[in-house]
């Protein structure tokens, strides 16, 4: 098998030829046919998560020690399976939950793998899809997700997931009621597509990027505003008529978060998904005073992966732009989305890969 490994952090991915590995147990090797390159790639690439204050966690002591394959949106083809693998067969194409918990703990057996704290994370704890092959430890994260694109199917694995199941934790909301959304990349595009299959319209885009603003006004944005303007805060409140009932931060950077706190209404949810980093400080008497909450939201569960299948097959859900590049080309992807150049999504095709011709 062919895989593009982390060998020094910072550096570029190199490619290496592995040993196929032979699926034991309930096991099913997956070739991959689309991965999706996310944002979170970027931080295994570099070695750490910015904590602020001059603080880092290190990847490393999560188990991401070089050689290591990133890629956590996995779509692909049954190539073998364990003697006690069911549910699928041989040649069957599927969507790949990658979020895999330990499986057995109270966590996991409340169906949400992806708060366990003995994970198996694809990409993230184990080997993942910037390969032609991967091991799902169970054929039960592994979706039907046929009639849909595979490209865009790969992407719904973590972005799609994660603005999925970021929607679900914002209050009920009014008519009058509106949400904005931090980062038009990759994410905040997906949250925006969301929200509009659900039926929400009164959406606003921030960014700091006037194409990016474009993109997610395309998308289905009803207004826009440039939070680099020094008033955007003023410009958000006029937009909006104060009524903010939820901002979703997909950059997670002590400028969106205290931009997103400071917009909301009383009663209003701040939900934090994005990893940029840093560190804020709060006043502890306004929260309870105007009664907002502010959480996160990390990817999300099995069963909501199935929810977004679903609603993307119904056909409300409008596709993110999705660029397909053949896998030779992760690096400059990696580059790009580093450097904020990517609109959208960039999906790598394995299928055409052939691991003989790598040098």
């Amino acid at each position: 098998m062919l895989s593009y490994e982390v060998v020094e952090h910072g550096k570029p991915l190199q490619a290496r030829i592995r040993e196929t590995p032979v699926p034991q147990g309930s096991e099913v090797l997956i070739r991959i046919t689309r991965s999706g390159v996310c944002h979170s790639d970027l931080h295994i690439w570099e070695g750490y998560f910015d904590l602020g204050g001059g603080k880092r966690f290190y990847v490393k002591d999560r188990g991401c020690v070089p050689p290591f394959t990133c890629g956590h949106e996995p779509y692909g083809v049954v190539e073998a399976m364990g003697p006690q693998a069911q549910g699928v067969k041989l040649g069957d194409r599927r969507l790949v939950y990658p979020w895999i918990g330990c499986g057995t703990c109270p966590v996991c057996l409340g169906g949400h793998d992806n708060y366990c704290l003995s994970q198996r994370f694809l990409g993230v704890v184990k080997p993942g899809a910037y390969a032609t092959h991967v091991v799902v430890p169970d054929s039960r994260y592994l979706i039907d997700a046929s009639g849909i694109d595979e490209a865009w199917a790969a992407t719904l694995a973590c972005s799609g997931l994660t603005a999925f199941s970021a929607i679900s934790k914002l209050p009920r909301l009014a008519a009058r009621d509106w949400v904005i959304v931090l980062g038009c990349g990759g994410l905040g595009m997906a949250a925006i597509a969301m929200m509009r299959a659900q039926g929400i319209t009164n959406i606003v885009a921030c960014d700091v990027d006037a194409t990016k603003l474009e993109h997610a006004r395309a998308q289905g944005a009803s207004a826009a505003v440039d939070t680099r303007e020094p008033d955007a805060l003023a410009r958000l409140q006029a937009v909006t008529g104060g009524a903010i009932a939820g901002a979703l931060d997909f950059v997670g950077m002590p400028a969106t978060a205290n931009l997103g706190i400071a917009a909301l209404a009383k009663g209003g949810h701040y939900v934090l998904c994005g990893l940029f980093g840093g560190e804020i400080t709060m006043p502890l008497p306004p929260i309870a005073q105007r009664g907002i909450s502010v959480r996160g939201s990390y990817v999300g569960s099995l069963d909501e992966l199935k929810a977004v299948v679903a609603l993307a097959r119904s056909g409300k859900l409008q596709p993110s732009p999705v660029e397909v590049r053949p896998a030779s080309e992760v690096n400059r992807s990696m580059e790009e989305l580093r450097d904020g150049k990517v609109i959208g999504r960039v999906v790598l095709d394995f299928e055409h890969t052939n691991p003989d011709r790598v040098v």
